[in-house]
């Protein structure tokens, strides 16, 4: 099947000829290093974040709850998103960074594998699940917290080989 239909738009790799969803067949598909990194912010109150910071959230250690979350996530994409690959991740990566300019928390997940199709969802839902962790451990804080910014970074492997977010 052609990646580009006639009029040029790329075809969705989920979707086929007769417009119905499904699971992309990788069989054939070389196995190659994998990596995606992610990256998304929450923002909240000056408060908020100095008590993240201090570790005085009721419900515990925010950011290292998160953390631990995040990577757990990240290992359970494929139940989360109907047409994902499970995939034996080799390494997931998730950091929590306090940021005063936000003022709030900053996000990047790193995830590598050696497979036949990318970790690009692995590393968003790996931010997500991080980010909204944050929230539900500090939303006695406050509650009008805001989760921003969640994007690809980075892809590497595969056909498509690099691309990085402009």
């Amino acid at each position: 099947m052609d990646d580009h239909p006639a009029d040029g738009t790329p075809r969705l790799t989920h979707v086929d000829a007769a417009g119905e969803a499904h699971m992309v067949d990788v069989s054939m598909k070389a196995e190659t290093e994998r990596f995606a990194h992610a990256r998304g912010a929450i923002r909240m109150e000056r408060g908020t974040l100095a008590a993240i910071a201090a570790n005085t959230v009721a419900k515990g250690d925010v950011i290292g709850v998160a953390r631990v979350a995040g990577v757990m996530a990240a290992k359970r994409t494929a139940d989360l998103i109907p047409l994902c690959h499970p995939l034996p991740l080799t390494d997931v990566q998730v950091a929590v960074v306090p940021d005063e300019s936000l003022p709030g928390l900053r996000v990047d997940a790193m995830v590598r594998t050696v497979g036949r199709t990318g970790v690009e969802m692995e590393a968003i839902v790996a931010v997500t699940v991080t980010l909204i962790t944050v929230y539900d451990m500090a939303k006695s804080h406050d509650k009008a917290m805001c989760i921003t910014d969640v994007h690809l970074v980075e892809k590497r492997g595969g056909k498509s080989g690099v691309w990085k977010h402009r």
